[in-house]
């Protein structure tokens, strides 16, 4: 099992000191959303490069509609050189709410086919003009979006609502599956763990961890350290998911489960 960490900057500070110590956790990679409400992930990915020296770095993902596609293979290029090749593209259509996005940022926003060849052809640039290429993560859930991901995708991150279910995700691998012999890995994000769930989960969609239980919602693990990592680890084994990403709001109530598979690092930064 890998694990990531979805970090939000609040000052440049905070930030270094953030990535730093997801780093001597034991992340694998520190992830940022790209929303118009958070830092612009790139710069802010570029400043992690400079204060990390193993951790891998991604946005969580990036609307492929909102950028021009030979301009973001110019910054990939840019964050694979600062970083020493730690960069990974997390890249997808778009949020469902992102029209309001591109409409302030004067992009034009078209329909989910034109989006699916829009996110085609920025993959295509950075493999293109990017050395080494950096890791393709798409963010997938319809079975349109999923079979244009198995067609480009290193890895798939499986953006479900917090309620789905594992038969909802087999659902999505089975889809991924069914158009591609190439063997991709799935990520997951974590909803909650116990009874805790990210703030805003409960402010803006009104969840809650008994209803999520009682959905059988699969992305919210069981408190029991031993129950969580048993968990994850039959869902590696039968599913091909492989990375967990926890909000840095659960990180601390996940570390009993994650020291199960990854020890802290030594390093001093």
């Amino acid at each position: 099992m890998k694990f990531g960490m979805i970090v939000t900057p609040r000052s440049g500070a905070q930030w270094a000191e953030s990535v730093r110590a997801a780093e001597n956790e034991g992340y694998r990679t520190v992830l940022l959303p790209d929303t118009m409400y958070t830092p612009s992930p790139l710069p802010m990915l570029a400043a992690a490069a400079a204060v990390t020296g193993t951790v891998r770095l991604r946005p969580n993902v990036l609307a492929a509609p909102l950028r021009h596609s030979a301009a973001l293979a110019r910054d990939v290029a840019a964050l694979q050189l600062l970083s020493g090749g730690r960069f990974e593209l997390g890249i997808g259509i778009g949020r469902p709410d992102a029209a309001g996005e591109a409409a302030r940022l004067g992009m034009p926003w078209g329909s989910a086919r034109q989006r699916r060849e829009q996110l085609r052809e920025a993959v295509a640039a950075v493999r293109a003009a990017v050395e080494p290429a950096p890791e393709i993560v798409v963010a997938a859930s319809g079975p349109r979006m999923l079979a244009a991901a198995a067609e480009i995708a290193d890895r798939i991150l499986l953006a479900a609502q917090p309620a789905a279910t594992e038969a909802d995700w087999a659902d999505m691998v089975r889809v991924v599956r069914d158009h591609t012999d190439r063997d991709i890995r799935f990520t997951h994000q974590l909803v909650g763990i116990g009874d805790r769930l990210p703030f805003w989960l409960g402010k803006h969609m009104g969840l809650t961890a008994e209803g999520l239980r009682a959905a059988n919602a699969a992305a919210l693990l069981p408190e029991t350290p031993a129950a969580a990592a048993d968990l994850l680890e039959t869902r590696r084994e039968k599913y091909g998911i492989d990375e967990l990403v926890v909000p840095d709001e659960l990180a601390q109530a996940f570390t009993p489960v994650m020291r199960r598979f990854v020890p802290p690092s030594t390093d001093p930064r």
